[in-house]
């Protein structure tokens, strides 16, 4: 990678790096329309920095074609206007594949996935991660770390030997864990997205995050916007009045072991009558006794 298009992509996760929902149609399939025209939301809302296939997108529960479909739609639908960060993950040659599909279309960066795989030992981190980044060297590759027993240093071993780490989306629910890891890895080496979005993105720009990730700006892209100026401009009780504004709608999504992340999201731009509510298992529509309080935030956010 060129110095310049390697500074542009480091920019582009300093930033909210959102992660689209996958809208699903009557007949189960993902809605192409629907999700075009939710992404054009996104865009128009000012939003510069996409994700297909994130947790919030249900990543695990699409096919190895519809992950190459939502990767298409959004990179043909962004255009110029937004750096896209392909989420990618499963086994090596899987996720190799996707990261070279993602190449191939013209995508700048991925995102590897916490690996999900029961035993994972932290050289075998290394190593997974390695040859993902390997078989892509011209794409900026940006780990997904959800492990809180990794050490810094097996991040800075890796991007030793794959210069095009370039960026941490951090996700471990530690603010002082964070901030000690990213200090082992190299704070001013890598762009520090924190990973658990906007409940804890005061926590984590405090100790050197300059990005999250957001699954809410899907429904209320200017919530996030405010945060993120407030937080850019070192103002942490203007970035605590959003995180107040927020704070229900993200405890709603986190209650039960985030039972309802996605969920709650869907059913707020139903609520807009911007989508269909409809999950994949093991995610769940949300009850009906509980959707109005969804539908009563949404609206507040929209005046």
């Amino acid at each position: 990678m060129s110095s310049v298009v390697f500074e542009t992509r480091r920019a582009a996760l300093a930033d909210i790096v959102a992660i689209p929902v996958t809208p699903f149609a009557e007949d189960g399939s993902v809605d192409r329309d629907v999700h075009r025209a939710l992404l054009r939301r996104l865009l128009d809302g000012g939003i510069r920095t996409l994700t297909p296939n994130g947790n919030t997108g249900e990543f695990y529960a699409l096919t190895p074609e519809e992950r190459r479909l939502v990767t298409e739609l959004t990179i043909e639908e962004a255009g110029e206007r937004a750096a896209i960060l392909v989420g990618v993950g499963h086994d090596v040659p899987t996720a190799v594949a996707s990261a070279r599909h993602a190449r191939e279309l013209g995508a700048g960066m991925v995102m590897v996935h916490q690996p999900v795989h029961p035993y994972v030992s932290q050289s075998g981190w290394v190593d997974y991660h390695r040859a993902i980044a390997e078989s892509v060297p011209e794409l900026g590759v940006v780990p997904y770390i959800r492990n809180a027993q990794l050490a810094g240093a097996r991040l800075a071993e890796l991007a030793d030997a794959c210069p095009n780490v370039i960026g941490v989306k951090y996700a471990v629910p530690d603010a002082s864990r964070f901030a000690a890891f990213a200090r082992d890895a190299g704070l001013e080496r890598f762009v520090w997205v924190a990973g658990l979005a906007e409940p804890y993105a005061p926590s984590y720009f405090s100790a050197g995050a300059t990005g999250f990730t957001s699954g809410l700006v899907n429904v209320a892209p200017a919530v996030s916007l405010n945060m993120i100026e407030a937080l850019r401009s070192g103002d942490y009780p203007a970035a605590m009045k959003v995180w107040e504004q927020i704070r229900r709608f993200e405890e709603l999504r986190a209650a039960n072991g985030s039972a309802n992340n996605v969920t709650v999201v869907k059913e707020a731009l139903a609520s807009l009558g911007l989508c269909r509510r409809e999950v994949r298992p093991p995610s769940r529509p949300l009850p009906e006794a509980d959707r109005a309080e969804v539908a009563a935030i949404a609206a507040g956010w929209s005046i």
